[in-house]
């Protein structure tokens, strides 16, 4: 339960994968602020493939927020009315051809709790089939497949700053 008490809400924005509002509240300690949120319309979902040698695979893609190419676990979009490992196992074939007959959930996060109630949930791949990937008319991505040491080694050098990909790729070397 909150201690935060909300007097008005106002859409400053919304498209098909958010809304954005201004709320006017009362905070714990009893001042009033406003507060930008940003609500998503779906979950983000990760996942980290890994075949029987210990590899992974990366995709690395140009994003527009930040200007610049990152290298990061493959990921996608869930809607809220989508099963989550559904959602997993069409991002992981359309970023890397890859699918795979084990699944397991791993972690749920919560991506920017500042601004945003955004939720991610990741996944684990194994026991991989290799075949043709079907990105989306945004996506410009290439796929590398990496020893999982060397993935971890790309965090550690900087290469890796995505939030949810650092957190998956350290919680699965965190469970070996």
């Amino acid at each position: 339960m909150s201690n935060w008490k909300v007097l008005s809400t106002e859409v400053v924005f919304e498209n098909d994968y958010m809304t954005v509002r201004n709320d006017k509240v009362i905070n714990p300690r009893g001042g009033k602020n406003t507060y930008g949120h940003v609500q998503f319309k779906n979950k983000a979902i990760a996942i980290v493939p890994i075949d029987e040698e210990g590899n992974t695979w990366l995709v690395g893609q140009d994003r527009y927020t930040l200007g610049m190419k990152t290298w990061e676990v493959p990921m996608g979009g869930g809607s809220a009315d989508e099963n989550p490992l559904d959602a997993a196992k069409r991002e992981l074939r359309e970023e890397t051809g890859l699918t795979a007959t084990t699944w397991s959930q791993i972690m749920r996060l919560h991506l920017s709790t500042s601004l945003t109630d955004e939720e991610g949930i990741v996944f684990v791949a194994q026991d991989l089939t290799e075949g043709d990937t079907d990105f989306d008319e945004t996506e410009d991505i290439e796929v590398r497949k990496v020893p999982l040491g060397e993935a971890i080694a790309m965090i550690a050098r900087g290469e890796i700053t995505d939030a949810s990909s650092v957190a998956a790729l350290l919680r699965i070397t965190a469970a070996v």
